[in-house]
């Protein structure tokens, strides 16, 4: 009988790790949010700069690019604060993109404003880029074909589960002059049925024009993503735990989160008070009504995931934990002091995920943070990768984010968007102790922190390995993305031009092939001519 036991749990292993192996193969990659590209409307898009990005990383051997979550911003800009967990981000369309389908004049792009080349000023590019898009709206209704005009109306009607709903929602908002919808009339905000019919009917032509958004939306990323399978690289997407009170997801779902009977929380999400900051960390996000979700089936979780799979490949889940145990504040407190800790749906949760998808979930834990040992025995009981940052390493020789700490099923990362570009870490924040800790780990002075950190990611056993763009180039901290805290001021860094003739590109090639993670090197049958790994050596000894 014993014997039965160990041999089930030996298959049930080996079966796991050969599906983990298949959704991991040993590989590397980029973190770059869209909005971060080069381009001529003032932030990135899914046209010719996306495709010219793919292409790049192509080049360099690497297979997955990862970006930051995809959906609609509001009130600043930030991509984890969205109006909707599945609709897409207009400003991500390409006009370009837009003149060649026939929608746009290559005059009306004459028009376009002198916009930074370094920074997203996203007040000028949202009027641009709106009134853009409302252009082409007319011109699709002025000169779209039948075949154009059916695609568009089967696509509405696939997607009316979650599209309808946004589509109103954001035309309420339009008339509302974009006021938070607790802000909005009672009948609309209670979505009242015959306010909300009568809302149709008023604002018909706009939600129509909204539809059409999404669809030019979700056309060009799936152009896009078909773009990158072709090359051999996968997205890496990004779903935040938690949605804004001001969004079409707590809108149109009022029972599934904690508000009271005039639709404020009573209880909203945060992080208690920790090493970083003496009050915690007060988000403000409504936390959900897990009983009311499980009695459903976590049905709208279920589409929620979905939804974002149908557009990437793998998906980090943010503050993984709070599925563990999350900390619940009370919506009249000022800071995150007075909170508690509450159980969250656990493993429960997941398998109900995993019934409804099929098969093995293509999901990154982040993990950060304090974490406990039953949070470990979710992640590790899943079967879920978590995460090791590379910055994080430094405190003493028992940091488990020591490369020698690492075990396979994981994903490292040199940084991440809310922290100092690494060689802005290693020049401000970085303590002595920790800078001699990393000189005595590998052996010689540390001269670029940065490709010493990529270096040490690459070559670890972790079957994924994740470089900020900021680190392959060897920025400082004008290039970060988000500082944590900081209501302005974020997430407006872009690319330089430049980037795609720096010989950082082919150092990255020739690390990522001495550490044997170019799609050629795991899967030869999709293998593509990259850079010569022997054409130069690195003249850095720690990179």
């Amino acid at each position: 009988m014993i014997g039965q036991m160990v041999k089930q749990m030996a298959e049930e292993m080996a079966a796991q790790i050969t599906e983990n192996n298949d959704l991991f193969p040993r590989s590397s990659g980029v973190l770059l949010h869209v909005t971060s590209l080069p381009g001529q409307d003032g932030i990135g898009d899914l046209g010719e700069s996306a495709r010219r990005f793919v292409d790049w990383l192509e080049k360099c051997g690497q297979s997955l690019w990862q970006v930051l979550p995809l959906g609609p911003t509001s009130y600043g800009d930030s991509p984890y604060q969205t109006l909707s967990a599945l609709a897409g981000n207009p400003l991500l369309i390409s006009l370009d993109d837009l003149v060649l389908a026939g929608w746009l004049s290559a005059g009306d792009l004459n028009r376009r404003p002198s916009f930074s080349d370094d920074r997203v000023d996203f007040g000028p590019v949202i009027e641009w880029k709106s009134d853009m898009l409302e252009r082409a709206w007319q011109g699709f209704q002025d000169c779209a074909s039948p075949t154009d005009r059916q695609e568009l109306q089967l696509w509405r009607e696939a997607n009316a589960g979650w599209l309808d709903d946004f589509a109103l929602f954001k035309a309420i908002k339009l008339e509302q002059g974009g006021a938070p919808w607790l802000q909005w009339p009672g009948p609309l905000a209670m979505r009242e049925s015959r306010a909300l019919g009568e809302a149709k009917v008023r604002l018909s032509r706009t939600i129509d024009s909204q539809c059409f958004v999404q669809w030019l939306f979700f056309t060009q990323w799936q152009n896009l993503k078909a773009f990158a399978s072709a090359r051999g690289v996968r997205f890496v997407g990004d779903l935040p735990i938690f949605v804004a009170l001001d969004s079409c997801d707590v809108w149109a779902n009022r029972e599934y989160f904690r508000l009271d009977d005039k639709g404020q929380p009573t209880h909203v999400a945060g992080v208690p008070p920790d090493y970083f900051s003496e009050t915690g960390q007060l988000w403000g996000n409504p936390l959900y009504d897990w009983d009311r979700l499980k009695a459903d089936r976590h049905a709208w979780w279920v589409a929620r995931l979905r939804g974002c799979l149908d557009l990437v490949d793998l998906v980090r889940i943010d503050h993984f934990r709070g599925f563990e145990a999350y900390w619940e504040v009370p919506a009249d407190q000022e800071t995150a002091v007075n909170g508690r800790w509450v159980s969250g749906p656990g493993a429960e949760f997941f398998e109900v995920l995993r019934d409804e998808l099929g098969g093995q979930l293509p999901v990154i834990a982040e993990d950060l943070g304090v974490i406990t040992p039953e949070v470990e025995v979710l992640r590790d009981g899943l079967g879920l990768p978590g995460m090791k940052i590379l910055q994080f390493a430094w405190s003493g020789p028992d940091n488990l984010f020591l490369p020698h700490e690492y075990v396979r099923n994981c994903v490292v990362y040199s940084g991440t968007h809310d922290n100092d570009p690494t060689l802005a870490w290693w020049k401000h924040l970085a303590s002595s102790q920790e800078k001699d800790l990393a000189t005595q780990y590998v052996g010689c002075n540390l001269a670029e922190p940065h490709w010493t950190m990529i270096r040490l990611g690459v070559l670890s056993v972790a079957h994924t390995f994740i470089a900020t763009m900021q680190d392959v180039l060897g920025l400082g901290r004008e290039a970060r993305m988000n500082l944590p805290g900081e209501g302005t001021g974020n997430w407006n860094w872009r690319m330089p031009e430049t980037a795609y003739t720096d010989p950082a590109g082919e150092r990255l090639a020739r690390l990522t092939y001495l550490g044997r993670r170019r799609p050629d090197q795991i899967r030869p049958e999709s293998a593509k001519p990259l850079l010569d790994p022997s054409s130069s050596r690195d003249s850095e000894p720690g990179a």
